[in-house]
């Protein structure tokens, strides 16, 4: 056995080794909450010694970020490309602000369970704050091609204020079907558009 397939074998041990711990954290951290998961709790689970965890992740703070990242890409946030493809052929504001809020609902609803936890969490750790940074930010994206504004502007802001992810689970909770929460979320963007007196562009507020 050569020196080069021993290193390499033990590097795909070691990537094994952390991706375990990973996918522990992650299942903790849904169950129990992200701040009241410690090192024991997921050398515990992942099967591996309090050492090894520390070894792979010297910060709790680096952990959490691990896991961010899988969960980034399990939940999808809708991108730029993506966005605009999806807004491409439609000109009518009205058929793009349901359309968004159709590619919002099902964004939120795929990434309830992460999100929800970042949000509870948020204020005691560092890294979700960080986190829903993110997850606004690519929200505020997609809401600024829909809208056709640069991101930035008060009419993104405020759209995207009434369509985050707070909104929709608050909508969620009080049980009314996905098509009633769609229509009460294209209802809540159309009023904020209608009663915004910033002062913002004509494309603003007239619109297909």
């Amino acid at each position: 056995m050569t020196r080069t397939y021993r290193q390499a074998k033990r590097a795909e041990a070691q990537e094994g080794t952390r991706e375990k711990i990973v996918r522990a954290t992650m299942a903790l951290h849904l169950e129990r909450g992200i701040a009241t998961t410690s090192y024991s709790d997921v050398a515990e689970r992942s099967g591996v010694g309090a050492a090894t965890v520390y070894r792979h992740f010297p910060t709790m703070g680096s952990l959490v970020e691990a896991c961010g990242a899988h969960f980034w890409q399990m939940i999808a946030p809708p991108g730029p490309e993506r966005a605009a493809a999806i807004f491409a052929e439609h000109s009518s504001r009205p058929v793009r602000i349901e359309m968004l809020v159709r590619e919002l609902d099902a964004f939120y609803a795929r990434g309830t369970a992460p999100l929800v936890s970042a949000v509870r969490d948020h204020d005691r750790v560092a890294e979700l704050a960080l986190f829903l940074k993110e997850v606004r930010s690519a929200v505020a994206g997609l809401v600024a091609v829909a809208l056709d504004e640069e991101p930035q502007t008060t009419p993104v802001k405020i759209v995207a204020a009434v369509a985050d992810f707070t909104v929709w689970l608050a909508l969620s909770g009080t049980g009314v079907a996905r098509e009633e929460r769609i229509r009460l979320m294209v209802a809540m963007i159309d009023a904020a558009i209608s009663l915004d007196k910033s002062g913002a562009g004509k494309s603003w507020r007239e619109g297909g």
